[in-house]
């Protein structure tokens, strides 16, 4: 049997035009798709949030805020018949408050939890610098020990000095006892023949 009889059908490689087309590509990015649903960008909105709940938690929101209040509840009240928009018990006003308050209250937690994702990393990066912090110091601490040790060890000037005037007043001591004890005659000959000069 051949082949094409096998598979009960060819595929045949397309030529041209429409080759480029349905070939992949492997050396290059695949084309972006269309997607139903919006695309942001969680930092943007994170960082928007933030902003958000920054405003919401000074006193210029909240003077603010009391301001339209104010004017709103003075507005329909007074303003003529036709132009109030919000009668007395002011059920517009309140579902305001509260759309606001549903959209606040989220957008804080938001910034709160993006508080805490920083507050942990800089909370691991001060871990590990204090385990280096603590590591140098150990080692500077070794060190210092290894210095005073190996100086402990070491001539100093003034041990040197001690040392040199010691042997010098040794030496002044044989002198003198070799003046009155003579080993070698040859020796004091020859001492005389120099003090002679």
């Amino acid at each position: 049997m051949t082949p094409e009889r096998e598979g009960g059908r060819t595929e045949r490689t397309p030529v041209g035009a429409t080759a480029a087309r349905t070939r992949v590509r492997l050396d290059q990015p695949r084309p972006p798709r269309r997607r139903i649903v919006p695309e942001w960008d969680p930092e943007a909105f994170g960082r928007l949030s933030e902003r958000i709940a920054r405003f919401l938690g000074t006193g210029r929101f909240i003077v603010w805020m009391t301001v339209v209040i104010i004017l709103w509840v003075v507005w329909n009240i007074f303003a003529p018949g036709g132009l109030r928009f919000d009668e007395y018990p002011f059920i517009f006003l309140t579902l305001m408050l509260s759309l606001q308050a549903s959209y606040a209250a989220p957008l804080i937690l938001l910034a709160q939890n993006r508080q805490d994702d920083r507050d942990r990393v800089n909370l691991e990066q001060d871990r590990k610098q204090n385990e280096r912090s603590i590591a140098d110091t150990e080692y500077l601490t070794r060190e210092i020990a290894a210095l005073r040790i190996g100086l402990g060890e070491v001539a100093t000037r003034d041990w040197i000095r001690s040392e040199l005037q010691d042997m010098v007043k040794e030496l002044e001591e044989r002198r003198d006892g070799h003046r009155e004890h003579v080993v070698f005659p040859a020796e004091r000959s020859r001492g005389r023949d120099v003090d002679d000069r």
